[in-house]
C-alpha cells in the first residue's frame, strides 16, 4: 500500500506499521489459504496479544501500549494490505467493537477481569446485538434481562455474531425494560462458561471464510448483577456510542484494502501482455485505473480527517457515517473492477482480487446497512 499520510501519522507510527508488517508477512500471511478453508487458531490471538497489538491504544497500566487511535488505524491498515479479511475482522471486533465498551464504561474489577486478558490475548472477546428479526431494526431486539436478586436472567437468540464460537466473553444487547422504549437497554459481560449459553451452530458464508461467524442461544444464562456494564438502561445510548467506533474502523481497513487491491490491479494491468502491448496501455483499462485510484484517494482523505476528529475527541456522526458508507461501498467497486481487469484470472481462487471481493461484500451490511448509513446522514441534514 502506497505510504499514508504524514500529516496523520508520526515516525512512531510507521515504525509501528513497520513492525506489524513484518509480523503478518512472516508468521501470518504464509497460512492465510489453509485458514480460509479451516479457520484460523484460537492461539494467534495470543500472538498478536504477545506483540501489544490488542491493545495499542489502551493505557500500560491495563497492559496496553498507550497509543492514540492512529495506531488503531496502522493496524487496520496493515491487516488490510495482507488480505488477511476474516483475521483482520475477528481481532478489530477484539480490539474496536467488544472491548472498548468495557473500557470506557466498566468498573475497574471489570476492566481487570475482562479487558486485561484480551488485551494478552488469553481471552477472546465478541459483541452480540443482531437477533433472527433484529438487524437493522435494533430496537427491536427480543432478548431480554429479568434482575433477580443479585442476577439478572437472560434469554434470547444473537446471530452472525463473529468471534461467537470461540469467544471467552460475550458483550450482550439485551432489554431489561421492555416498556421503556430506547431507556430500556442495558449491556452485560458473558462469560462462555456461564450456563444457558450456547452456540447453536455455526454459520457458512460469502466472504470472511478463516474467522467463525456463530448463532448464540442464552436460555436461562444467570450473570452477576455486576457484569452488567454502564447503569441499567443506558445500553442504548452506550450502544450507540460503541457502533461509530465499529463503522470507522471499519472505513480505515476497507479502504486500505481497496487501496491495495488497485495497486494489485494497476501492475497485473503493466505486466499483463494481449495484442502485443501492456493492456495497462489500452485507455480503457487506463481509465478504469484512473478512476480506481482516484476515488480510492478521495474517500481516504476523508476518512482520516474523520478518524483525527475521533482521535480528538469528537463525537462526528455524519462524517463516521459518510466515511463508512463511501468506504465499503468503494472497496466492493474496486474489487470488482480488478476482476474485470485480470478477466479469468480475478475469478479463481488463486488469485487476491476474489478474495477480496468476498471479503469487502460484508462491509456494506454490517455494522448499519448503507441505507442505514443514509438514513442516518440524513438525520443530520434535518431531513
Amino acid at each position: 500500500m502506497a505510504e499514508a499520510a504524514t500529516t496523520h501519522f508520526s515516525d512512531a507510527h510507521e515504525e509501528l506499521r513497520l513492525h506489524i508488517r513484518r509480523f503478518l508477512e512472516k508468521e501470518v500471511v504464509p497460512h492465510l489459504d489453509e485458514w480460509e478453508e479451516t479457520l484460523f487458531p484460537d492461539s494467534i490471538f495470543r500472538r498478536f496479544g504477545e506483540l501489544g497489538f490488542l491493545g495499542l491504544r489502551y493505557p500500560q497500566e491495563l497492559g496496553g501500549q498507550g497509543g492514540d487511535y492512529f495506531s488503531a488505524v496502522v493496524l487496520s491498515e496493515e491487516m488490510a494490505r495482507a488480505h488477511c479479511g476474516g483475521l483482520g475482522m475477528a481481532v478489530a471486533v477484539q480490539t474496536e467493537m467488544a472491548t472498548p465498551p468495557v473500557f470506557k464504561f466498566g468498573t475497574d474489577a471489570q476492566k481487570s477481569r475482562f479487558l486485561v486478558p484480551a488485551i494478552s490475548g488469553e481471552a477472546i472477546a465478541a459483541i452480540a446485538m443482531t437477533e433472527p428479526d433484529a438487524g437493522s431494526d435494533l430496537a427491536g431486539m427480543k432478548t431480554t434481562a429479568r434482575r433477580f436478586g443479585d442476577e439478572y436472567v437472560i434469554n434470547g437468540r444473537k446471530i452472525f455474531i463473529t468471534n461467537g464460537a470461540r469467544c471467552s466473553w460475550c458483550l450482550v444487547v439485551a432489554k431489561t425494560d421492555t416498556e421503556a422504549g430506547h431507556k430500556g437497554f442495558s449491556l452485560f459481560v458473558v462469560p462462555k462458561e456461564t450456563p444457558g449459553f450456547h452456540v447453536t451452530r455455526t454459520l457458512k458464508k460469502l466472504g470472511m471464510h478463516s474467522s467463525d461467524t456463530a448463532e448464540l442461544l442464552f436460555e436461562d444464562c444467570r450473570v452477576p448483577a455486576e457484569f452488567r456494564l454502564g447503569e441499567e438502561g443506558e445500553g442504548w445510548s452506550d450502544l450507540m456510542w460503541e457502533l461509530q467506533g465499529e463503522r470507522l474502523i471499519a472505513a480505515c481497513g476497507h479502504i486500505a484494502g481497496a487501496q491495495s487491491i488497485f495497486e494489485y490491479a494497476m501492475q497485473y494491468a503493466k505486466d499483463r501482455v494481449a495484442f502485443g502491448r501492456p493492456i495497462a496501455n489500452f485507455q480503457v483499462i487506463k481509465h478504469k485505473l484512473v478512476d480506481m485510484g482516484t476515488r480510492v484517494a478521495a474517500v481516504r482523505a476523508l476518512v482520516y480527517e474523520t478518524a483525527d476528529k475521533w482521535n480528538r475527541g469528537e463525537y462526528p456522526v455524519r462524517e463516521i457515517s459518510q466515511a463508512k458508507l463511501l468506504a465499503t461501498q468503494v472497496s466492493v467497486w474496486v474489487a470488482d473492477e480488478a476482476i474485470q481487469i485480470l478477466g479469468g484470472h480475478g475469478y479463481m481462487r488463486e488469485f487476491p482480487v476474489e478474495r477480496a471481493w468476498r471479503d469487502a461484500r460484508l462491509a456494506r451490511i454490517g455494522a448499519g446497512t448503507d441505507e442505514i448509513m443514509k438514513e442516518i446522514i440524513a438525520k443530520t441534514y434535518g431531513m
